[in-house]
């Protein structure tokens, strides 16, 4: 901890706390996530550095790690306020819980502040601890302090005026000194945590869906019952690993013009809550599974959840081992379905979509690596180079229209014939197909396709004919 000569009394000195008031995160998760990110067998050494106190517990941590101030979550409001006093000749001093490598490291990049205090090895500066040391420095009603939380009530009290970030207006009631200025960031929580849930993206695992659609002889309603509970299943897995790797990649997505914009990146959500909403989400998925679905469901989704983390935590970054893991996570929900519901698929089924995803996730990676035109050479996205790009596009196409051969094939089996009443009739899904893998293709070419291609075919137009036209030859071909 710091220490330094007492202000002159008409020179009162404005104390910034940091995590949670300066920032719009926790410092300690953010260092604590950096850790596990690099060292994930760190996680079993973690008690016993708590054992011996959060200031302990900081120090090592900060020894292995270190977090980049810029690329931090500030409250741009608060930060304007502080300038201001700034330019105004006000002393402004950093006062922090979090460890003081990361508190020096934001007051060096910001460079408005006079000086730090923050927890060192020995003493960790939250609380009645913060409100001592400011106390010993300045003398009681010698600071006004910026805070968040209930944690720093003590310090108010012994503050001469108080400043409070935070939109619990009880909180401001409840602080001892004289409150000068509340700050308030309003944040919809719902659609913050449905953006980190990526609730959008539960469309996707529709595809349980797909063997009841495709096997018309099986349309009992118990079964679509069966189907929707895998879908929630599913989807609050998924989430789970989504949360998880937005945790894990926060500086990368702070980095990135639109991930920058996710919930936890953007401080829009605690990353506590991201901590706890992983483990919330996996036990209720798989507590679904267990109470209502086939015992080969749940093996179907502990498979599905053990692929997909490995996908996020290291797959992601293997080039083509990426995006035959995509199709075939993608497949999985197919067999998915399938093991919900004992209605099992054709095998034509199965290529078509393993083919088709395929297509769809080398067009993901060439809309990625579009946009890096121009950069450097050695410049890598997941594993691939600006110079990948011809390749990326020409194995996409050629898997999408492999899939509707896949699909030409199926129409010609024996299957089909004793399934459709009028089984020519499903020819015309080869066009359908060859048009709209074609045009995502030619959009994807001319930089148009900036989003998830299967989140773009949601609210495309052009997809929702092609979609409906098909589902109408469906139809006609079973009735007719």
């Amino acid at each position: 901890m710091l220490s330094g000569t007492r202000v002159p009394a008409d020179g009162i000195p404005l104390c910034v706390d940091l995590d949670g008031t300066l920032l719009r995160t926790d410092s300690l998760f953010e260092v604590t996530l950096l850790l596990l990110k690099g060292s994930p067998s760190v996680v079993l050494r973690l008690p016993f550095w708590l054992l011996r106190g959060k200031a302990a517990l900081k120090d090592e941590i900060a020894k292995r790690v270190t977090v980049d101030p810029a690329a931090l979550p500030y409250r741009d409001e608060l930060l304007e306020f502080l300038r201001a006093e700034r330019a105004k000749g006000r002393r402004l001093l950093l006062v922090s819980a979090a460890h003081e490598s990361i508190v020096r490291g934001v007051a060096r990049h910001l460079g408005i502040f006079d000086d730090v205090i923050a927890t060192d090895g020995a003493t960790n500066l939250k609380g009645p601890n913060k409100r001592a040391a400011l106390a010993e420095r300045f003398g009681t009603g010698g600071f006004d302090y910026v805070g968040d939380s209930r944690a720093d009530l003590p310090v108010w009290e012994a503050a001469r005026g108080a400043i409070v970030v935070s939109n619990d207006a009880r909180l401001a009631r409840r602080a001892g000194a004289r409150v000068e200025r509340v700050f308030t960031s309003p944040v919809r929580r719902m659609a913050a945590l449905a953006g980190a849930l990526r609730v959008q993206q539960w469309v996707k695992n529709f595809l349980v869906f797909v063997p009841l659609l495709m096997a018309p002889e099986a349309r009992e309603l118990p079964l679509f019952l069966d189907a929707a509970l895998a879908f929630v299943a599913f989807s609050l897995c998924a989430s789970a690993v989504y949360v998880a790797n937005d945790l894990l990649d926060l500086a990368a997505d702070r980095r990135h013009r639109t991930k920058s914009r996710r919930p936890f990146a953007a401080g829009d959500l605690p990353l506590a809550s991201g901590l706890a909403l992983i483990p919330a989400c996996v036990a209720t998925g798989f507590a679904i599974a267990y109470l209502f679905l086939p015992s080969v469901f749940l093996g179907v989704l502990a498979v599905y959840l053990a692929v997909t983390t490995a996908y996020s935590v290291r797959l992601k970054h293997v080039p083509l081992v990426d995006v035959i893991v995509l199709a075939m996570l993608y497949t999985g929900r197919v067999i998915a379905g399938a093991a919900a519901t004992h209605v099992w698929p054709s095998p034509w089924i199965l290529g078509f979509s393993m083919f088709f995803f395929l297509s769809l996730a080398f067009v993901k990676r060439y809309a990625e690596l579009y946009a890096l035109r121009g950069e450097p050479p050695e410049l890598r996205v997941r594993g691939y180079y600006p110079t990948d790009l011809q390749l990326v596009a020409v194995n996409g196409a050629v898997s999408g229209y492999i899939s509707v051969l896949v699909a030409a094939l199926y129409i010609n089996s024996d299957r089909v014939v004793g399934l459709y009443a009028r089984p020519e009739l499903l020819w015309l899904i080869c066009p359908l197909l060859l048009y709209w893998i074609s045009r995502i293709w030619m959009l994807a070419f001319r930089g148009q396709l900036h989003d998830d291609p299967v989140l773009f075919a949601i609210t495309d137009r052009e997809s929702w004919v092609v979609g409906s036209l098909i589902a109408v030859v469906l139809l006609l071909a079973r009735l007719l």
